[in-house]
């Protein structure tokens, strides 16, 4: 099996492949404090839980966003699981050409999603993550990725909103009833949900206005994609094992254990 690790500011998701097949999937906090020891000390427990002997891994790869970890998650890969991982970034073949200023600035985790969006559905495309923040990438007619957006993320602006204020409380992010809240908790939540659905309808628009293509076909992924694509009308797929499947992929065409 093919362990795909994406390090993200706020999550650490991992996925286990067998082929093409995405066996489990778990995630757990981003901590810089944690060592390799403590980082393999929580896979081999969820492993143990899933019914997973850690000796059926042959291989890794790492996306990240926090370069601060990336020692410590490929030592605890060779540590724990005796396999040296690959890391998304400069020297790994990706078969996707960046046609942005300055292409050392693209997140992994941009890249990855590219990757996966391009194989699944195709291009042009816009994709979107709803992450730690929301990006939006532009996937031109010729594979490429041309640009895009970046945006607060949904919980980082929830955090936002109550730690700026002093009687605010914290509440659970879910669409509703109506945009007309009646009470804090419902006024709070309408304000995030339909805001950001707000934000996405008119980025989306602007950007279709641009490439001059009004059928540009839009996929989401990330933790609140759900929601924001329920009160939008310009998502056609949500996709929330984009970035583990565009690990995986990435994965076989630079390794012959691929399909292991």
């Amino acid at each position: 099996m093919i362990l795909c690790i994406d390090i993200g500011n706020t999550n650490i998701k991992y996925g286990l492949f067998e082929g093409d097949e995405l066996v489990v999937s778990f995630r757990g906090a981003t901590d810089l404090k944690r060592t390799s020891d403590e980082y393999g000390t929580l896979l081999t427990e969820m492993l143990a839980i899933k019914g997973i002997a850690p000796e059926t891994i042959v291989g890794a790869i790492i996306s990240s966003v926090v370069p601060a970890l990336n020692y410590t998650i490929s030592h605890m890969c060779s540590g724990y699981l005796g396999v040296e991982p690959l890391l998304v970034g400069a020297g790994l073949k990706t078969e996707h050409n960046l046609r942005v200023d300055n292409a050392r600035e693209v997140g992994a985790d941009r890249i990855v999603n590219d990757v996966a969006a391009i194989r699944k559905y195709g291009a042009p495309l816009i994709v979107i993550d709803f992450g730690t923040a929301t990006t939006f990438n532009v996937i031109s007619e010729n594979r490429e990725f041309i640009g895009g957006a970046i945006a607060p993320g949904i919980r980082g602006s929830m955090d936002s909103l109550v730690s700026g204020t002093a009687k605010l409380p914290r509440v659970e992010i879910e669409t509703p009833k109506s945009a007309i809240g009646k009470n804090t908790t419902t006024n709070m939540q309408a304000g995030i949900v339909f805001g950001f659905a707000g934000l996405v309808e008119y980025i989306v628009k602007k950007i279709k206005r641009e490439m001059k293509r009004p059928d540009l076909r839009v996929v989401a992924t990330g933790g609140f994609s759900e929601i924001i694509a329920h009160e939008t009308s310009c998502i056609d797929y949500v996709d929330k094992l984009l970035t583990l499947q565009g690990l995986k992929y990435l994965y076989d065409i630079n390794s012959s254990e691929g399909k292991k």
